[in-house]
């Protein structure tokens, strides 16, 4: 598998837009995967900066989001969960810093992005998601072979956070700019490597690591591996069940956080094309999941979004695929009502996450990239 993990679910939204303080911020269980490496990249970061003797001004102190969509960090777990311990520790605590453009960050930061926002339909939801499953099922894009132990999953994706910026006490809001993140994980989801501007430096960090008792961490649905993705049910009634009882008690209603543990495993795992037909089919029985006439990944493609509003913080989170195959092409979060984040800064049309899933493959070795095709 290889889902991108990351994220504090739902409850982000406004709790964990792009808003509150590290400090403030309470992650729900399995969401932490991003969020850790982003701090694991920045203490490598660091650790080189003082080692080389450099000296820096004090960078602005930026308010990160903390949203839902950025746990998408799946398959990291092994490292991710060594960093608990030294976040348990309270070894990992920047109150200020660690952001994109925190020391030794590479990611330059501009203007929000905002986007026109699509008309929602709740009519034809759940035929559409048949259909995309069926698609999904039937495509040698969507998962490709079983996975050996030896083996690595890679997913290269576009991506960029929107997050309020403050300097001198002034809050702005501004955007990432769009960059690649290259992710490997073992099938067993204990060895892996991240290579991201903003996260890592050039050459990238190790993803291996174990948990605060020096572990190796289980897998779960929020924190999976590949190994475990072929263990689910592929019965939609059954993994449902199995999704709700999983994240019972995070975010911020069971139904939305149902979604986005599903969009989640869509965009940055690399589920058995079984089990993604049955993810599909799962969601087109979540209640308030509706079709957007027109949305874009992170890559500028177009195509029809399934959609779901989270009506407390007034963000939408949208699934994105291709008209003709319906092939899954990204996702993001969009503000589509009201306003949220520090001042209200984040407007309706706001982008605050987005993704476009560039290549999901399988090679033979660490940091090795698959070869072109066509």
């Amino acid at each position: 598998m290889n889902a991108d993990l990351s994220r504090t679910h739902t409850a982000g939204r406004e709790e964990d837009s792009l808003l509150l303080p590290f400090a403030e911020r309470e992650l729900p269980a399995g969401r932490h995967q991003f969020h850790k490496e982003r701090l694991m990249a920045q203490i490598h970061e660091d650790l080189r900066a003082a080692d080389a003797g450099t000296t820096a001004a004090t960078p602005a102190r930026t308010t990160r989001p903390r949203n839902p969509f950025l746990r998408r960090a799946v398959l990291v777990p092994a490292a991710a969960f060594a960093l608990a311990g030294a976040l348990a520790t309270g070894f990992l605590f920047y109150p200020d810093g660690g952001a994109a453009d925190g020391p030794g960050s590479t990611a330059a930061a501009g203007p929000a992005l905002t986007t026109r926002i699509g008309t929602a339909d709740p009519q034809g939801t759940p035929q559409l998601l048949d259909r995309i499953s069926l698609a999904a099922a039937s495509s040698t894009t969507t998962s490709g072979p079983a996975v050996r132990a030896d083996q690595f999953i890679y997913i290269a994706s576009k991506t960029a956070t929107t997050y309020v910026k403050t300097v001198n006490d002034k809050h702005a809001l501004v955007s990432e700019e769009l960059h690649m993140r290259h992710q490997w994980n073992s099938p067993n989801g204990t060895k892996g490597w991240l290579i991201e501007p903003g996260n890592t430096g050039p050459k990238g960090v190790t993803l291996e690591g174990r948990d605060e008792k020096g572990e190796i961490p289980t897998a779960t649905l929020n924190a999976p591996s590949y190994d475990y993705l072929t263990k689910l049910p592929t019965d939609p009634d059954a993994l449902l069940r199995k999704i709700y009882q999983e994240t019972a008690g995070h975010g911020r209603s069971p139904d939305q956080e149902a979604f986005t543990t599903i969009g989640d495993l869509l965009r940055g795992s690399y589920p058995p094309a079984e089990l993604t037909a049955a993810l599909y089919k799962a969601a087109a029985k979540i209640p308030g999941v509706v079709t957007v006439d027109d949305a874009a990944d992170a890559a500028g493609r177009h195509g029809l979004a399934v959609a779901r509003l989270d009506e407390q913080s007034g963000q939408r989170e949208e699934w994105i695929f291709d008209r003709q195959t319906l092939a899954f092409l990204g996702e993001r979060a969009i503000q589509v009502q009201g306003e949220s984040g520090e001042q209200g800064l984040i407007k309706p049309g706001t982008i605050v996450f987005t993704n476009a899933v560039m290549t999901r493959a399988v090679v033979d070795r660490i940091k090795e990239m698959p070869t072109p095709t066509g």
